[in-house]
């Protein structure tokens, strides 16, 4: 076994590498940064000008946020080919992180110009960061395969603390002191989260420091994963050209959506109309028909079950583009849902629980994520004082923030919940019931893959189906109403048991059925699907207005019951289709 990966494993927290610890902090602050600034943009965006927002329709906020959750996932393409033929991984994530940093801190300034740079920083700071720290984790345990579903476990563990910190903390500060503290904070602890890594790093030996360099076109001679052996498939100049105009005209679409309802059709890049479409939607149209194209014209040169398990992967992808597009309402129309339409305000008895349930969900993982970083030094800290000075030093501002905040609760004779407070529900909900769901992947009552996605999706449309009926009552054009807390709780704890379903089984099945050199095409496609699902996210939160103006905004939501419970039937009835061009894989 590699010297470098033995000496890892030299020195344990909780019976793991320390540097698996670093990089669950490492990311933990990216997650904080990322969460908590995602969950004041809407609301910052539509916030009137009284009330130090830029005062936007909520049309105009629904695209430029569905436009740069989207880039953010496409943007992971480009920094997993840095990494991996440029300037190695190590490098990618402090490049990454760094962009972070300056991006969070351009949005704490709030004018035009540096709102919109701060975006554009985060894009491309997201897409170095994003893919590289898991290949750390994957070289990190290489040759220990019986302990890298631990390693994921714990680091996904470290995902959802930042965001529920995130979310808590940037979200407070931004809805009660105001937008550049949420934004500022943001970026104070991404700071952080970069110079902890950039100390500390020694500690991963020669792990990604140099780029891989690898070739993802190199024949795959073994039959581990296909009982065929498939001749070399390069694509021809032809395709390369299909591709490339196919990712112009779906990237043009996606920078057209925002800039041109914002500037009011002053700038469109698809000024035209074609058979009574918009340019722009004639365009996305084009762009689509390419790509489904190329999907026929490879697939069937490729052996029997290679052929057919690329057809199921295929599927998958379809159908998580609809997953993503009704699960991240979350930040755009269920957190207008939760500011605009929802009575956040608790008086006597319930306000006093609150109080004590919101204190509790507060100290606690707060308490043992404190345990964690004490083990972690007690590790580390002779070679790598720096690196723990800064990182004890995060958790004293957060500590601090935190308990800011709770007084501050506390002292008020009602409680009034922040708007951006129900987005932690998601985290905490996942930390819960994680557990329970790997157990049942593990039994023999585990379903099948496509039979996981129609779960998904059955679950994703009975939340969207709570939200639905409660608010019916909501009169047709109304702006204000105030539903019941209870069926915002019950949206995300549905949509937290359909992501179980759903997404950390992905990747996971997209490796698992096609052969290795074809991974990082088929990773390619599989992001794509997941960033096309952001923006279409975003144009059905867009869609919302026009929906509640005139049918009622109950209607909103119904449709997007009725597409996931639509799909959820139709992947159930394929179920023994999918199963067949899976050829056995589990």
């Amino acid at each position: 076994m590699n010297t470098d990966i033995e000496n890892l494993f030299k020195d344990k927290v909780i019976g793991h590498p320390a540097g698996l610890f670093v990089l669950f902090f490492t990311e933990m602050w990216e997650r904080f940064s990322y969460y908590g600034m995602r969950a004041l943009l809407v609301m910052f965006f539509t916030a009137s000008i009284m009330d130090e927002g830029w005062g936007w329709p909520r049309e105009w906020a629904y695209a430029i946020f569905g436009t740069y959750t989207s880039l953010v996932y496409l943007s992971t393409l480009l920094g997993g080919y840095f990494a991996d033929n440029v300037i190695g991984i190590r490098k990618a994530v402090v490049v990454g992180a760094l962009l972070m940093t300056l991006g969070h801190a351009c949005m704490a300034v709030e004018t035009s110009f540096f709102i919109y740079s701060g975006l554009t920083l985060l894009v491309f700071g997201s897409g170095f960061f994003k893919p590289n720290m898991t290949s750390i984790i994957s070289e990190m345990y290489n040759g220990k395969p019986e302990k890298k579903d631990g390693a994921y476990t714990i680091f996904y563990m470290g995902v959802n603390a930042g965001a529920f910190l995130g979310i808590l903390l940037c979200g407070y500060l931004g809805e009660k002191i105001g937008w550049s503290w949420g934004f500022g904070v943001a970026g104070i602890f991404m700071l952080f989260g970069l110079l902890q890594f950039w100390l500390i790093q020694d500690i991963f030996g020669n792990i990604g420091i140099e780029a891989k360099n690898k070739n993802v076109e190199v024949l795959d001679t073994t039959k581990e994963n296909n009982e065929d052996v498939d001749e070399r498939n390069p694509f021809t100049s032809l395709e390369k050209g299909l591709i490339g105009l196919s990712s112009l005209l779906g990237l043009l679409w996606i920078f057209n959506d925002p800039i041109s309802k914002i500037s009011e059709g002053e700038y469109n890049i698809f000024p035209f109309e074609i058979a009574g479409l918009s340019g722009a939607n004639f365009a996305i149209i084009i762009a689509f028909a390419i790509f489904i194209a190329l999907l026929v014209m490879r697939i069937p040169r490729y052996g029997r079950i290679t052929r057919d398990r690329m057809l199921a992967v295929t599927f998958f992808c379809f159908v998580t583009i609809f997953f993503w597009a009704v699960f991240e309402q979350a930040p755009s129309s269920l957190t207008i849902f939760a500011k605009d339409y929802t009575n956040r305000v608790l008086e006597g008895s319930s306000a006093m629980i609150f109080k004590v349930i919101d204190a509790l969900i507060t100290i606690v993982p707060l308490v043992i994520i404190t345990w964690v970083l004490y083990l972690l030094f007690k590790k580390t800290f002779k070679r790598f004082a720096m690196s723990n000075i800064v990182l004890a030093l995060s958790f004293i501002i957060v500590w601090f923030i935190a308990i800011y905040r709770l007084v501050d609760k506390f002292s008020q004779d009602v409680a009034e919940v922040e708007a951006s407070w129900f987005g932690i529900l998601n985290s905490l909900f996942i930390i819960t019931l994680a557990p329970l769901f790997s157990k049942w992947w593990e039994s023999k009552y585990n379903p099948n893959a496509n039979m996981k996605w129609a779960i998904g999706m059955g679950l994703l449309g009975l939340g969207m189906a709570c939200v639905a009926i409660g608010s019916g009552s909501i009169p047709v054009g109304a702006k204000t109403a105030s539903v019941s807390m209870i069926w915002l709780i019950l949206v995300y704890l549905f949509h937290t048991m359909g992501e179980l379903c759903i997404s950390p089984v992905a990747l996971s099945y997209v490796s698992k059925l096609v052969p290795g050199r074809m991974i990082a095409f088929m990773f390619g496609v599989y992001y794509l699907a997941v960033a096309i699902g952001m923006k279409l996210a975003g144009v059905f939160a867009e869609s919302s207005e026009a929906i509640a103006q005139e049918q009622g905004l109950s209607s909103f939501f119904w449709l997007l019951t009725s597409i996931s419970l639509g799909l959820a039937v139709f992947s159930a009835i394929l179920h023994p289709v999918i199963k067949k061009l899976m050829h056995g894989v589990k």
